[in-house]
């Protein structure tokens, strides 16, 4: 019977060294995370608390001064008033010595008393112009104290002032040029519109007998069936005759457009929302308008117009601008569109 007692006994599972372990890793955990936390806290304490310093500590040393002023202020206002108490002593002292003098004078009273008496009053009149000296250089002291004292005060009110001047005058600038960038900023504009209309009218006069080709808001659209065969990006030569045309327009265009003016002719390429297969040259529309617009881009530098002033994009079947999936809607979606913008 004891020895199945004990086989019992042998063969419960001690939990506790498991549980102390867990949470003492819980402890850790925890206790890291909270250490993470105040690191964070105090350098984000700092960085919000480091732009006010310089003013803060301005500001607490015009209270300190303004305080320093003020005990020494006081502090000479009580060497004053002991001034004025040693000088009302010494006037005392000085009547004493003369009615003294008189009695000497004149033979009344006891000459050697007199004399002490007279060389008592003496004494401590020396000794009290002593105190006095003493007082009224500490008095100096204190005024050139003060003096500094204000010296002081005045320079950082300077600075202080100086410092709000300036920023003052910085904003004044940024908002003379801001006003200024805008102005000019609209002057371009103005420009760029105005030589793009006559961009847009000379390719309207130009291209006029083509009806797949118009003028939608401030692009000239082209559609891909003019330009391209079927699936390919190559120039047809009824494209290249009408990108001819462009190219001649751009050139006559650019002599006429100032330096000045950053201009540049975006060539965006678009297809249809029908997926290519993938087998073929071109993966997907993103790729095959891609093509179609650096194709475009080439053949006019090909002609002439500088590269600079070319932008090739393709936007493959994303920028629709008829909805549907009729055979009209993609006819019209496969398209290039130029648009003469600024850079």
């Amino acid at each position: 019977m004891a020895l199945a007692k004990n086989s019992r006994r042998d063969r419960r599972v001690d939990y506790w060294p498991g549980f102390v372990d867990a949470l003492s890793t819980l402890l850790l955990a925890i206790m890291f995370l909270l250490t993470v936390f105040v690191l964070a806290q105090f350098i984000l304490s700092r960085e919000i608390s480091g732009k006010d310093e310089v003013l803060n500590r301005l500001n607490s040393q015009i209270n300190e001064l303004t305080q320093l002023l003020a005990l020494e202020k006081g502090g000479k206002q009580d060497l004053e008033d002991t001034i004025a108490n040693l000088q009302s002593t010494l006037a005392t002292s000085e009547s004493e010595r003369s009615r003294l003098q008189q009695l000497l004078d004149s033979g009344t009273g006891n000459a050697d008393a007199a004399n002490q008496r007279i060389g008592d009053l003496t004494g401590q009149l020396d000794a009290e112009k002593q105190i006095s000296g003493r007082a009224l250089s500490q008095v100096d002291l204190l005024n050139q104290q003060i003096a500094a004292l204000r010296s002081q005060i005045a320079a950082i009110e300077q600075a202080l002032q100086a410092s709000e001047a300036k920023d003052q005058t910085s904003q004044a600038k940024i908002a003379d040029l801001g006003r200024r960038l805008n102005v000019a900023l609209a002057q371009r504009v103005q420009e760029l519109n105005r030589y793009r209309s006559d961009f847009f009218g000379r390719l309207r006069e130009i291209l006029s007998d083509r009806e797949n080709i118009r003028i939608v808001g401030d692009r000239f659209v082209f559609q891909s069936e003019v330009l391209f065969p079927s699936g390919g990006n190559e120039l047809n030569e009824a494209g290249q005759a009408e990108m001819a045309k462009l190219a001649s327009a751009l050139l006559d265009l650019a002599k006429e457009i100032p330096p000045e003016i950053n201009w540049v002719l975006r060539v965006d390429g678009h297809t249809d929302n029908v997926p290519l297969s993938g087998s073929g040259r071109y993966a997907d529309n993103w790729e095959l308008s891609s093509a179609r617009a650096t194709s475009v881009v080439k053949f006019l530098i090909s002609k002439g117009v500088p590269a600079n002033r070319l932008v090739a994009a393709g936007f493959g079947e994303f920028q629709p601008i008829a909805e549907g999936d009729s055979p009209e809607a993609r006819a019209t979606n496969r398209r290039i569109e130029l648009k003469l913008t600024e850079r």
